[in-house]
């Protein structure tokens, strides 16, 4: 796939963070790719994203198309010729939009399942649900906005969180080739998060108890950005061994 940039708004982009187990989270990911580590926890999550004026650069924003996205993410890290690098792994992305179901992975990086999405939105709360019919996925969502981060087992405070996730930038997605993921960076000069209260959070992949047995997968906090101009560039892919291959599991 060549080198390709779109440029859109982040209308919200709201961050559900979860702490996971790091021993059950490092068994979901491809080698090279490890768990971020904080306080003990893995760091995994589901980003749900609202974009308008999605287009090149050279299309004026009139002409650009608006969906609601979802991704899965797990805070990775690997070793490089650089030294250490961080970014996120995205088992998963869903999308409400037929074109995005259709381009990604195809014209642009990451595959996108076509899921229903209901957003409703007030003053002081937001909730945010979305379901596949076609393989049962369902994420349900809602949070309070609040002045201040609290509660959190990953963070001490808001800036901690932020930076955290700013460094993240770089997403690698699963493909229907086990030995390569596709990569994307978002890129945004105005990187600006608050804090939500997660007053409930229900999601098919993080409920799992195969996946995550009981106690290993626990809501942790909340981000909430709005009205970001940003662009999206793809990356090389990355080559990987696919989790559970036993040279991979020889590894950890």
């Amino acid at each position: 796939m060549r080198a390709l940039r779109l440029v859109s708004v982040v209308q919200r982009r709201l961050l559900v963070n979860y702490r996971t187990d790091p021993e059950a989270t490092a068994r979901l990911l491809p080698a090279p790719l490890r768990p971020q580590v904080v306080n003990g926890w893995a760091v995994s999550g589901i980003c749900l994203i609202r974009l308008s004026d999605v287009r090149p650069p050279s299309v004026p924003a009139p002409f650009g198309v608006g969906s609601e996205n979802a991704a899965h993410r797990i805070a990775v890290e690997w070793d490089s010729p650089g030294g250490v690098t961080h970014g996120v792994y995205i088992p998963r992305r869903d999308t409400g939009s037929r074109l995005n179901s259709w381009v990604g992975g195809r014209l642009f990086p990451g595959r996108h399942h076509l899921s229903r999405f209901d957003a409703r939105e007030s003053a002081n709360e937001l909730r945010i649900a979305f379901a596949d019919p076609s393989d049962a996925v369902r994420v349900d969502v809602h949070v309070r906005m609040v002045a201040a981060l609290s509660g959190s087992h990953l963070f001490s405070d808001v800036d901690q969180a932020s930076e955290f996730f700013r460094r993240g930038a770089s997403g690698f997605s699963t493909t229907p080739d086990p030995s390569r993921l596709d990569g994307l960076e978002l890129l945004t000069e105005g990187w600006r998060v608050t804090p939500v209260e997660l007053a409930s959070v229900q999601s098919t992949f993080f409920d799992d108890p195969v996946r995550f047995p009981p106690g290993s997968a626990i809501p942790d906090c909340g981000l909430l950005m709005r009205n970001v101009p940003a662009t999206w560039k793809s990356l090389p892919s990355m080559a990987v061994r696919p989790a559970g291959d036993p040279t991979t599991s020889s590894r950890r």
